[in-house]
């Protein structure tokens, strides 16, 4: 997992929190940028968040394990993903471990998520995207489900980093999810309009 210095670091942390109850080990990487963020938008210091992953990787070191395609993994979030990360990522010139190691994933064909932290978005954002989506890596913004009638911004969070957790296999009863049983005391999201069958959301 990678965390760079994009605004909403919280994605990041929100998700290093869940890993920990899941049968996963996570690997981070935090950029220098991202160490600045940090201390703009949460109450953590660089210590506690890398005290959230199971094992913590220096930016600089390019000699790391997850530099190398031979170190198996089930692929890797980028969360939150900067334009600069994602500019760097789609043009295979990595000055970085984060994003090398997303290099490697996505050579080695396994699964890169990249939470792109940005707005508005201008045409070298667009394309930079494009060319990742037509190479493998899931461009995942954290846009809001509306849908999931959340009932707080920390609710907001968890369904977008629940549905990065869908994309690597890994179940997490946080995310609400259309048509099935809420995984607390709230009724169902689906709702059915006589006449018309099942209404859905688009995302």
């Amino acid at each position: 997992m990678g965390i760079t210095g994009a605004s909403g670091i919280v994605y990041g942390i929100r998700l290093l929190q869940i890993l920990r109850d899941l049968p996963v080990e996570s690997h981070l990487i935090v950029s220098r940028s991202a160490e600045v963020t940090l201390a703009h938008e949460s109450e953590l210091k660089v210590s506690d968040l890398h005290a959230l992953a199971d094992v913590v990787y220096a930016p600089g070191d390019m000699a790391a394990a997850p530099a190398s395609g031979s170190f198996r993994t089930l692929g890797m979030a980028v969360a939150p993903c900067s334009m600069r990360s994602l500019a760097e990522i789609a043009g295979g010139v990595t000055s970085s471990l984060l994003t090398r190691a997303a290099d490697v994933v996505l050579k080695e064909r396994r699964t890169l998520v990249l939470m792109v932290r940005e707005t508005p978005l201008h045409a070298v954002h667009l394309r930079n995207m494009l060319t990742l989506a037509e190479i493998g890596a899931v461009i995942a913004p954290p846009v809001p489900a509306f849908y999931a009638k959340p009932r707080s911004l920390e609710e907001m969070v968890d369904q977008s980093v629940g549905r990065v957790l869908d994309q690597f296999g890994l179940e997490w009863p946080g995310v609400r999810r259309w048509g099935e049983p809420s995984s607390d005391a709230r009724p169902p999201l689906r709702t059915v309009r006589r006449g018309r069958g099942t209404e859905s959301p688009s995302s």
